[in-house]
């Protein structure tokens, strides 16, 4: 009962603080399909007009919604399973091996992730003009898991740090070669920080904007956040009404994903017990 009456003014206070924003998403998803009164804001028909750029044949020169969206998802599914992949087994070494520069390299993940990506951009659109990926997906793809990855090693040595040595020190006992014990008794302990890397990982590729902007500017290589930007390029022809939906269409997928897994993500840890 003490405790109840300790938390219901913080419940309040959050239920107070998220209320605007909880309107504000009801809102938007109504004016999603409802047309106002001329001069109003109030919704006053029912309407798909916003919606038409889901069915509709783009104009010449447009991309179609569904390339775009297929685009997205591969440029952020392949980033996150290259980030997660890589950072599994190098955040792997730099926690349990004792290799030449170990300090050296950690103290250099951490300035390779301070630079700013617009700081970089000159030197990587040059890079990838030399190697023949300049305006394709695969080059956007290969740059955005480089600068992801620093970030993702850093935090998967932290979660292999949370694993006892006494775990890896039974499998090795008991005659398992060193990659064994890596696979089936370390990986399980760190299975939160995994599923959270692949997770932020891809949300970061789904967001991305700069890169595929300066890096990949051709319509046929285009991501939802650049056909997003698009729509607004021409103030004459503005459709408010069309951003929004599309807008929308755009957060689905990250809706969707943090109702899926918002138990991992609110109960990130690492570490294990001798079984």
């Amino acid at each position: 009962m003490n405790n109840y009456y300790r938390s219901w003014p913080i419940t309040l206070l959050l239920t107070l603080i998220s209320l605007p924003l909880l309107i504000m998403f009801i809102f938007q998803i109504i004016d999603n399909f409802t047309n106002p009164a001329p001069g109003g804001i109030w919704p006053s028909s029912f309407t798909l007009e916003h919606w038409r750029f889901l069915w509709e044949t783009p104009k010449t020169g447009e991309s179609y919604i569904w390339t775009v969206t297929f685009n997205t998802f591969i440029f952020a599914s392949t980033t996150s399973i290259m980030v997660t992949s890589l950072s599994m087994t190098s955040g792997y070494v730099l926690s349990r091996l004792d290799i030449p520069g170990r300090k050296i390299f950690l103290a250099g993940l951490i300035m390779l992730h301070a630079f700013p990506t617009i700081s970089l951009i000159v030197a990587i659109f040059l890079t990838l003009q030399i190697m023949g990926l300049y305006n394709t997906l695969l080059g956007v793809i290969l740059v955005k898991s480089a600068l992801e990855l620093p970030f993702g090693v850093w935090i998967m040595k932290g979660f292999y740090d949370t694993v006892p040595w006494e775990i890896e020190m039974a499998g090795i006992q008991d005659g398992a070669s060193r990659f064994t014990v890596w696979r089936k008794l370390i990986l399980p302990q760190v299975q939160p920080g995994i599923a959270a890397l692949l997770i932020f990982s891809f949300l970061s590729g789904w967001s991305e904007f700069v890169l595929p902007l300066v890096l990949a500017p051709s319509s046929d290589v285009q991501v939802l956040s650049t056909y997003l930007s698009a729509l607004i390029l021409d103030d004459n022809k503005f459709d408010f009404n069309l951003f929004k939906s599309v807008g929308t269409f755009y957060a689905i997928p990250v809706i969707i994903i943090y109702i899926v897994f918002q138990k991992k993500l609110m109960n990130i840890y690492g570490g294990g017990t001798k079984g």
